[in-house]
């Protein structure tokens, strides 16, 4: 799948700087559609099947919702697989607590400029794009939530 997108150097510009904001790419697919959150804080992450990374990442995204629901944050997980058994498939054996969307043909992805596996986008109340991050580590776990809980405080 080619991820490139004409947004792409507006996504790009903004990659770690949570000062930067545009609007969202807007996304309406099976499972998800950004306009009905706004108002929230939305967790936004592109994940596969295949993806080891997503593995552990799943269980951490579990938490996040649970901690920050309360408070307005939704997470939504866009799956990438071109067939659904193999979201179905990982989803069996790492479940999910939280909103899963689909996007076969990676049309939403391209619209977000993501490059590799996981990735994710963090989505203001107001519908600003705010953060983008590639990858997951339990490094990037603290950094992340740190933007989380600065977005929740916005009003």
């Amino acid at each position: 799948m080619k991820l490139q997108s004409p947004l792409a150097g507006a996504a790009l510009a903004l990659a770690g700087h949570a000062a930067l904001a545009a609007p969202a790419p807007p996304f309406d697919l099976p499972g998800a559609r950004l306009a009905d959150l706004r108002g929230k804080v939305v967790y936004v992450d592109f994940w596969a099947s295949w993806c080891g990374p997503c593995k552990r990442s799943f269980p951490w995204m579990n938490q996040l919702q649970q901690r920050f629901g309360a408070e307005g944050l939704q997470v939504v997980a866009i799956n990438l697989d071109e067939e659904r058994e193999d979201a179905a498939a990982f989803l069996a054996k790492v479940p999910a607590q939280f909103t899963i969307a689909y996007d076969p043909a990676g049309a939403i992805a391209r619209a977000y400029a993501i490059k590799g596996m996981p990735s994710s986008a963090l989505v203001g109340r107001d519908g600003q794009l705010l953060w983008l991050h590639t990858g997951f580590n339990d490094a990037d776990a603290g950094r992340v939530e740190e933007r989380i809980r600065a977005a929740l405080q916005q009003k």
